[in-house]
């Protein structure tokens, strides 16, 4: 779309500056003329702009996804870490790291 858009515009302007002819430069109603230049642009900008930033095409829906029942929960047994007996095995006293689980 923003393709078409831009070449019915590049047409638009190449047509109406063939069309256009020379005038002889006269300084009588300048105003007149700057402000429907100006008001001309505005329009045709609004116009253009508008097409070109146009909202995509919708995207296709393809409607809600299977249902999957929940896992079930597994509770593990809590554990830690603790000291177990001290014990002397043979040159130092020894404290072992023990897993206690509840």
């Amino acid at each position: 779309m923003k393709k078409t858009m831009l070449a019915v515009a590049a047409a638009a302007t190449i047509a109406v500056a063939a069309v256009a002819a020379p005038s002889d430069a006269h300084a009588g109603r300048r105003g007149a003329a700057v402000a429907a230049g100006v008001i001309g642009g505005l329009a045709a900008g609004a116009l253009i702009g508008s097409a070109l930033a146009a909202p995509p095409a919708p995207a296709y829906y393809y409607g809600p996804g299977p249902y999957y029942a929940p896992r079930p929960v597994y509770v593990a047994p809590r554990c830690y870490w603790t000291r177990g007996e001290p014990y002397w095995d043979g040159f130092r006293w020894r404290s072992p790291r023990v897993k206690v689980c509840d």
